[in-house]
């Protein structure tokens, strides 16, 4: 119950921005509540207390995309700002909901978990994400630091090959934020590294991912989220290495929804892609 009345108290300083101050006191004052029992409850996870746990495990990270953003911040490596959190949040909610998959997956919850896609990566995309996909493939194999960098990256962009297939072809039933929220989980401890370095390499992959952020954008606690985390990405990067974030940067500024499918008939399988889409 902290958790939903925090989200409300968020949720009300958005709406009534003269009296922001009062909410966002009142929403910090429920979640620091809420943490305190969400980190009382890990050692005594059951079957029965598991659903809740994993509701609010993952309110708290619709929290930290919902809390104040400061501009000018590069928003998942500064600890000062409950904002900054959202990656780790995204990676230890998955982490943890491994642990009681085997009930949440048959409880009343079951509708936000992620089913595998089958060939994903055999999926074909439209032709721009395609292409860009294949030159940050490209790119990851001249990437400083060594082979394990290398590594990383290269698996960073399958993973978002995957989840650029899974928001492609979901279907409507499956939960969208789970979907777009898949590529967090899947990059390797190394790239989450690199990326707290600044390395331009990994940003320049994060910038596409907000690609995926952008899609989400409709919902209220994600609202300019990809639009704000792409300003800073642009910011920590030097100018060679702009030119490789401006497709996404061009997405995201003409409030484009580049991987929404939109079939030709309503009998078209994604598998049956009009000419404009690559085979990937």
């Amino acid at each position: 119950m902290r958790g939903i009345l925090a989200i409300a108290a968020l949720h009300l300083s958005h709406l009534r921005p003269d009296r922001a101050a009062d909410y966002q006191h009142i929403a910090n004052n429920h979640q620091d509540k809420a943490l305190e029992m969400f980190q009382a409850t890990i050692p005594n996870m059951t079957e029965t207390n598991c659903h809740a746990f994993f509701a609010l495990s993952s309110l708290i990270v619709v929290y930290a995309f919902a809390s104040p953003r400061t501009p000018g911040t590069l928003v998942f490596t500064d600890e000062t700002q409950e904002s900054a959190k959202w990656l780790p949040m995204i990676r230890g909610v998955n982490s943890l909901l491994l642990q009681m998959w085997p009930w949440v997956e048959n409880g009343p919850l079951r509708g936000l978990l992620q089913p595998g896609v089958i060939n994903t990566m055999e999926t074909r995309l439209p032709k721009p994400a395609d292409i860009q996909l294949k030159q940050l493939a490209e790119l990851c194999e001249t990437t400083a630091g060594g082979v394990e960098a290398v590594e990383a990256c290269v698996d960073a962009v399958k993973a978002l090959r995957k989840c650029f297939a899974k928001i492609f072809t979901r279907s409507s039933v499956e939960c969208e934020v789970g979907t777009a929220f898949t590529w967090p989980v899947e990059v390797p401890d190394k790239f989450i590294q690199l990326l707290n370095a600044r390395a331009p390499e990994a940003l320049v992959i994060l910038a596409h991912y907000c690609v995926v952020l952008h899609h989400l954008d409709d919902y209220w606690w994600m609202k300019g989220w990809a639009a704000h985390l792409m300003d800073n990405i642009y910011n920590e990067l030097n100018d060679s290495w702009r030119d490789w974030i401006q497709w996404p940067s061009d997405v995201i500024a003409r409030n484009e929804r580049c991987l929404v499918w939109r079939p030709l008939s309503p009998d078209m399988p994604p598998t049956q892609t009009p000419a404009s889409m690559s085979s990937g």
